[in-house]
């Protein structure tokens, strides 16, 4: 694993977009608002098996995150695609309360209410530690986002996972909502309530048509 040079990734900021598609590289991904609820979780552009990722590390009990605060078009990409890894979980946590609400890895998407934020609803796609591989759950801290489980410890051996979920529908499933656009989408590693050191790598986040 090395550091990407300034130059890397420059250029891979400057990648050209498709019409019909959305992609963020991991250099992309790096420019993102960072937002810090507990801590400074570290995120730093590397390369490994030999493609750019984001390497993130969790070692002083904290929770922040990367955060795009743009609109995205649901009509025109629906589906949400990406790339991630670990290499363990946390172990002998309940997720399902504050004390073990943290994830290696977890890709937020939100439909953010400014005016009446009480209507703010969110999706948490997760690399669970002890919560079983296609369950949900509502967040310790806001029931209004929901946790969804698509890895376990059992995926966890460092190997790259890639996930493919479709936005409207899940929204329509999880909190009966009819989407058109989202207007927030974040990366997070956290380990503040558990209080053990956690890593994670994300690749590129794309978002597809049907």
């Amino acid at each position: 694993m090395r550091t990407v040079p300034l130059v890397s990734l420059l250029l891979m900021a400057a990648m050209p977009l498709a019409a019909d598609e959305l992609r963020f590289a991991p250099a992309q991904i790096m420019e993102w608002e960072r937002h810090a609820f507990s801590g400074e979780t570290d995120y730093r552009l590397v390369e490994v098996d030999g493609r750019e990722a984001i390497h993130a590390r969790c070692t002083e009990a904290s929770a922040s995150g990367l955060f795009f605060r743009e609109e995205i078009d649901l009509e025109a990409t629906p589906v949400v695609e990406w790339e991630w890894r670990v290499k363990e979980t946390f172990s002998g946590i309940d997720e399902t309360r504050k004390s073990g609400d943290d994830y290696p890895a977890r890709l937020y998407v939100v439909d953010e209410r400014t005016v009446l934020r009480w209507r703010t609803r969110a999706l948490n796609y997760v690399w669970a530690s002890e919560m079983e591989q296609g369950s949900d759950w509502p967040n310790a801290y806001a029931s209004q986002a929901r946790m969804i489980a698509l890895r376990g410890s059992d995926d966890a051996n460092g190997e790259w996972r890639t996930e493919r979920r479709h936005i409207r529908e899940d929204f329509r499933r999880f909190h009966d909502r009819e989407l058109s656009t989202i207007n927030g989408l974040a990366i997070m590693t956290d380990c503040d309530d558990v209080g053990e050191p956690i890593e994670a790598w994300y690749g590129e986040i794309r978002f597809l048509p049907e």
